[in-house]
């Protein structure tokens, strides 16, 4: 059972004040990590039911990995802790949106960029791009 109401219609899903995630077949949504101050796209992961809750009731980040199947806390080993700032939901509530502030070193990505969006596709290759 869904820790979160589902919508009784469209006006109230795309327009209600309810929150009413649509999560996918597999129990999952979206999430965009973005930095507060800066706007930069930081990472995009998944949240179950149980992340997105803990992420709204303690203001810190958390995601479900479906390589491991577990939930996990950001930042728990690498110290790269993501202060919610805001949540948004986007029009449907199949996405997730979180405007954080990146503690630690201020990066977000496991390989140790600042971004997980660290490589742009240029002639058919992809190539690091600050």
């Amino acid at each position: 059972m869904s820790l979160f109401p589902t919508a009784p219609d469209t006006t109230a899903l795309e327009r209600g004040v309810v929150i009413a995630p649509r999560f996918d077949a597999s129990g999952l949504i979206a999430a965009i990590a973005q930095h507060a101050d800066t706007g930069e796209v930081l990472m995009l992961a998944w949240m179950n039911d149980e992340a997105l809750r803990l992420t709204l009731d303690t203001g810190e980040a958390h995601y479900f990995s479906r390589s491991r199947n577990s939930l996990w806390k950001k930042g728990e080993t690498s110290g790269q802790v993501q202060s919610v700032v805001e949540v948004r939901l986007d029009c449907d509530q199949d996405a997730v949106l979180l405007k954080v502030r990146p503690q630690g070193d201020g990066g977000a990505c496991h390989v140790g960029f600042r971004s997980c969006f660290f490589r742009a596709v240029s002639k058919g290759a992809l190539v690091e791009r600050p």
